[in-house]
């Protein structure tokens, strides 16, 4: 098999550079590289495995040639940008929310639904990163004892709102501690020593648009599309890592030592379930880190057959650069790229 060929747009982006890390990480057989992002960057170089890479303007005759197509910029541009890379011949995994509720584009966490990508028609769309890291913990105890019923509350860290926003929050702190005002820029609120329960729009039914993408995704990608699902969505003053508060009502009775073994049971994800002795997930000691982080699992005392965890990851990661790197690997290793790879 021949190196494959690799654009990433947005390279400059946070995503964009963790994109960067987790291909070298992975050992990704990556062929031709090609750096993309807007005019601005255009004269920028980044280092990878040792060399220095231009910055290239997004264009459709950048991907001339390109096998997969790694994208994460604003829906707006994927919605142009895509079609036309996949008309040269490339397969776009796509971290933005253009497509992921199209019903003609597979949206893929490998580990829940990997058979999905064998449907793909050149676009692949990757989860929101609460999403992500959430279904696969829904997986196992669906398994286990059939969901009936999902509550879930986020705790959303600022990386999730970009660069601008892990500045605003620096920013903010160091001239609050200095008796400073600070107005917010990037958040409708204060974020520093705050709480703000507002992330993306809100819409008519009263949930905000990140609430409903964790609901309509979760139900896409565990293919149960009847499965009540809520979200509580808040950005909480943390710079990475995602946490969430999840209560799932079953089927069947599942004990939180069945669930905790099960949960173990995965490659992706790790149990921290000693609080008796200190030992749970927090945002921080997540953050960097390739597994979903489970912990405080117990029996919902509301519910007859109920269970409550708390659940945390690196957003960065498992909701975007490492999630898009295991589709393109699955990508490859099951022959599904749209171009010959054979020698």
């Amino acid at each position: 098999m021949r190196p494959i060929n690799v654009a990433i747009v947005g390279a400059t982006g946070r995503v964009g550079q963790e994109l960067l890390r987790v291909l070298e990480e992975r050992n990704f057989p990556i062929g031709e590289l090609k750096l993309l992002a807007s005019a601005r960057s255009k004269d920028l170089t980044i280092a990878f495995k040792g060399k220095s890479y231009p910055v290239q303007e997004m264009s459709p005759e950048a991907f001339k040639g390109i096998d997969i197509v790694l994208a994460s910029a604003g829906s707006d541009i994927i919605k142009d940008l895509a079609p036309q890379a996949v008309e040269q011949g490339a397969v776009v995994i796509d971290n933005s929310n253009a497509f992921r509720m199209d019903p003609s584009v597979p949206l893929v966490v490998p580990e829940v639904n990997g058979h999905a990508v064998k449907t793909h028609k050149g676009i692949i769309a990757n989860p929101n990163c609460s999403t992500a890291q959430l279904v696969p913990v829904l997986k196992i105890l669906h398994e286990l004892g059939g969901l009936k019923r999902v509550i879930v509350s986020t705790y959303q860290s600022v990386s999730g709102a970009g660069k601008e926003a892990m500045d605003e929050l620096e920013n903010q702190t160091r001239a609050l501690m200095n008796d400073q005002d600070y107005p917010p820029q990037v958040f409708q609120r204060q974020i520093s020593f705050n709480l703000i329960p507002h992330i993306d729009v809100f819409l008519d039914n009263g949930y905000s648009k990140e609430e409903m993408k964790v609901v309509q995704e979760s139900q896409k990608i565990l293919e149960l599309p009847n499965l009540p699902v809520t979200c509580t969505a808040v950005r909480v003053p943390v710079t990475i890592s995602h946490s969430e508060a999840v209560t799932v009502d079953l089927e069947h009775p599942v004990s939180p030592h069945q669930a905790r073994e099960a949960l173990a049971n995965s490659s992706i994800i790790e149990v921290w379930d000693e609080p008796e002795k200190g030992i749970y997930p927090t945002p921080l000691e997540a953050a960097g880190k390739d597994p979903v982080f489970v912990g405080r699992i117990r029996r919902d005392t509301s519910s007859e057959n109920g269970l409550n965890l708390w659940v945390v990851a690196d957003n960065l990661r498992i909701g975007a650069a490492l999630n898009a790197v295991r589709i393109a690997e699955y990508v490859v290793e099951h022959n599904l790229l749209r171009q010959p790879v054979a020698n």
